[in-house]
């Protein structure tokens, strides 16, 4: 009987690790910034119905950053893709954006924007700016 109830909490322990971990991004950091802590919520990237991406605001190194992460569903299902990320202002100006094409990650590289208001931006695009046609989608405002 000690068994079976040591195999059953063991049991217990291990489903939500194997819940945790389908679809969690692990993000890296940026170039040049070894530490950096995400502001504000997370925005979906939806392309044809389907989520291609993740966006997400960081902070660090006395810079802004946005980052851009592929979800493994839309690489299973697409050969191509091309992705930007880039920081937005609150008048609207695009800062830093970089782009990539079949990149899994993408990070922008640093706005010195950390005095203002900003959101990160990320499409389905070649940039420098989203273009029409392309999807694009930002966080929330952090200020």
């Amino acid at each position: 009987m000690r068994i079976l109830t040591k195999i059953a909490a063991v049991s217990a322990l291990a489903v939500p690790t194997l819940l945790a971990i389908p679809g969690t991004a692990q993000a890296s950091t940026p170039s040049g910034c070894s530490s950096v802590t995400q502001i504000g919520s997370t925005a979906y990237l939806n392309v044809g119905g389907e989520t291609m991406a993740s966006v997400k605001q960081y902070k660090g190194c006395g810079k802004n950053y946005s980052y851009l992460y592929v979800w493994q569903g839309y690489r299973s299902s697409h050969s191509s893709w091309d992705v930007c990320a880039a920081i937005v202002t609150g008048g609207g100006h695009v800062q830093d954006p970089q782009c990539g094409h079949n990149d899994v990650e993408m990070w922008s590289s640093g706005a010195d924007t950390l005095s203002e208001c900003t959101q990160a931006l990320g499409w389905n695009g070649t940039g420098p700016i989203p273009y029409p046609g392309e999807v694009a989608v930002k966080t929330d405002v952090r200020c």
